[in-house]
């Protein structure tokens, strides 16, 4: 987030207290009024005449956001340069429009919130709200800020409160507004029991760290560099410099140590009476101080570390950073779930398609059996008919026979019964041509059976084909899980050799900071003893001068003067 955005967070607010009928617009005469503060805040030579020109008299209705931003970004957003200016002078001017209008803490009980640690919670929100309009905080953010608060105030943040809060489907779509969140803070249900001096300062100290770039502060020991003597001074650490002051109040500088790549932090042992000792090294000086205790030393010789890699990647403010870490982790985490969700909606539409065919399947087979009981239905009719097409073809014939014989014996006894029995004759040809046609019908019959079987096996192979199109299916599945599990571990892997390599450069840089640690140490003593050496030689060379000056005026040493030479060895 650079400059220029976190102006424009500022300005929004106040061009939004300025639109009070809540159209997106704002007359010309208050944007005149606005420009001309921000100009004044922002150290930027006003321009009547450009200012004029934009907003013409002539020119009739209110202007909206879109039609003052090119004045905002030509006259204003442009012309500003960084450093020039206190950021928390715009900060105030645009609380100051806004919170008249959207602030309204409750007047009859006892606020948790002072107007200060107020307007500090807005730029708070400001630096963590998303970037884009309206300005909104997500859950991840709020809950982020909230425990630092109740970090710095040594107290568990209360979850079931942000739970409840959460739990709403508008702030978990479009996230949290600031005026919401001063509304939670200022009815203290977050920090209950906690006396406001106590938040005010937890409110402060997150302020300076996250706001004002602040990546540690405290009381440490520093030793002179002329002198060498130790004094305690107030350290504040921020990205690219590490200032110390003669008291916590920050009011009279002694120093500032700027940091750079060539900068390095160097863990001291205990001497001269301090402990926990560590220094600073740049290129011209050795900075040597002592903390508290054990932890203190940690925690400032990780926060400069931490400061002199900002700068070497190039970056102002270790939040910023952080912040966009956490919004590209919310990202990856928002496709990671959206990636898991498609996988489980395609794999239910496998699932689903699965059961239809399986429904399919259990259908064709019903069917079959329908077919089957049909079949065996007709099967045993036919049989019943041609049981009593046989039997009465029997009994015909039998009585065919019977008419036959008695024909023969009646034959010689009466000619004249010849006609009528071959009448006789004739029907039964005629009752034997019946019978064949049965008999065809018959075959017919067995022959559409024949074929409805041909069918049903048709169905029964067709099914079998859908069990093997289902079969590679699964088998497709799995050979996709088994994909993902082998990419999965080679992944692991390299992620095994790249944390070995890493350890073996953190152990080899170690044993490069030990010996540079016994070079300076060697380097100091030889420094010391050339001193002393130096020191002697002095001393010596005084002696001398004293000892070879005459006395008197024949220019003659006394006695005891020679007397002392000579004990001396001169």
């Amino acid at each position: 987030m650079d400059l220029r955005s976190e102006l424009l967070k500022s300005i929004w607010y106040g061009f939004t207290a300025l639109d009070l009928e809540r159209s997106g617009k704002v007359s010309k005469s208050q944007l005149k009024v606005l420009s001309h503060n921000l100009c004044t805040v922002l150290c930027i030579p006003h321009d009547p005449v450009a200012l004029e020109e934009h907003f013409r008299d002539d020119d009739d209705g209110p202007v909206s956001s879109q039609g003052y931003m090119p004045y905002l970004n030509k006259y204003i957003l442009d012309k500003v340069v960084e450093g020039a200016f206190n950021k928390e002078d715009v900060d105030e001017l645009c609380w100051t429009l806004t919170a008249k209008k959207n602030y309204k803490p409750n007047k009859s009980s006892d606020t948790v919130l002072a107007e200060r640690d107020a307007f500090r919670l807005w730029c708070l929100f400001n630096f963590l709200s998303e970037d884009k309009y309206p300005l909104v905080m997500v859950p991840d953010e709020v809950e982020y800020l909230l425990k630092k608060i109740c970090t710095a105030m040594s107290v568990e943040l209360n979850c079931v409160e942000l739970e409840d809060l959460f739990s709403q489907d508008a702030v978990q779509q479009r996230g949290i507004t600031v005026w919401v969140f001063l509304e939670m803070m200022d009815a203290g249900k977050l920090a209950r029991g906690i006396d406001s001096s106590v938040i005010s300062m937890a409110i402060e100290e997150v302020y300076r760290e996250i706001v004002g770039d602040v990546l540690k502060e405290g009381y440490l020991w520093k030793r002179g560099q002329l002198r060498r003597n130790w004094k305690e001074r107030w350290f504040t650490l921020r990205a690219s410099n590490l200032f110390y002051y003669t008291g916590e109040d920050r009011k009279e500088c002694q120093g500032n140590i700027v940091l750079d790549g060539n900068c390095c932090v160097e863990v001291l042992p205990d001497r001269d009476g301090k402990r926990c000792m560590f220094c600073l090294k740049t290129l011209s000086k050795t900075y040597e101080m002592s903390s508290s205790d054990t932890k203190q030393r940690q925690e400032w010789t990780t926060a400069i570390q931490t400061a002199i890699r900002l700068h070497v990647e190039g970056k102002t403010s270790l939040h910023k950073d952080l912040k966009l870490k956490r919004h590209e982790q919310r990202e990856q985490r928002e496709r990671r779930q959206q990636a898991k969700e498609e996988e489980l909606q395609r794999l239910r539409a496998l699932q689903d398609e699965r059961e239809r065919k399986l429904e399919e399947l259990e259908l064709l087979r019903e069917a079959q059996k329908q077919a089957q009981v049909l079949l065996a239905q007709n099967e045993e009719s036919r049989r019943q008919q041609h049981e009593q097409l046989q039997q009465t073809f029997e009994v015909q014939l039998r009585e065919a026979e019977e008419v036959r014989i008695s024909m023969q014996a009646e034959m010689a006894l009466k000619e004249e019964e010849a006609e009528r029995q071959r009448k006789r004759v004739h029907e039964l040809e005629e009752m034997q041509k019946r019978l064949e046609e049965a008999l065809q019908q018959e075959i017919r019959a067995r022959l559409d059976e024949e074929a409805f079987r041909n069918a049903q096996a048709g169905l029964l192979a067709e099914e079998e084909e859908k069990m093997k199109e289902l079969m590679t299916l699964q088998e497709e599945q799995e050979e996709y899980i088994l994909k993902t599990q082998r990419e999965w571990q080679e992944l692991k892997q390299e992620m095994e050799a790249k944390s070995r390599a890493l350890d073996e450069a953190q152990r080899q840089l170690e044993e490069v900071r030990a010996n540079r640690h016994r070079v300076d140490q060697d380097v100091v003593a030889a420094q010391r003893k050339l001193r002393q050496a130096s020191t002697n030689v002095k001393h010596w060379n005084v002696q001398m001068n004293r000892l070879m000056r005459p006395i008197g005026p024949g220019g003659e040493f006394p006695h005891n003067v020679h007397a002392t030479i000579q004990i001396s060895g001169v």
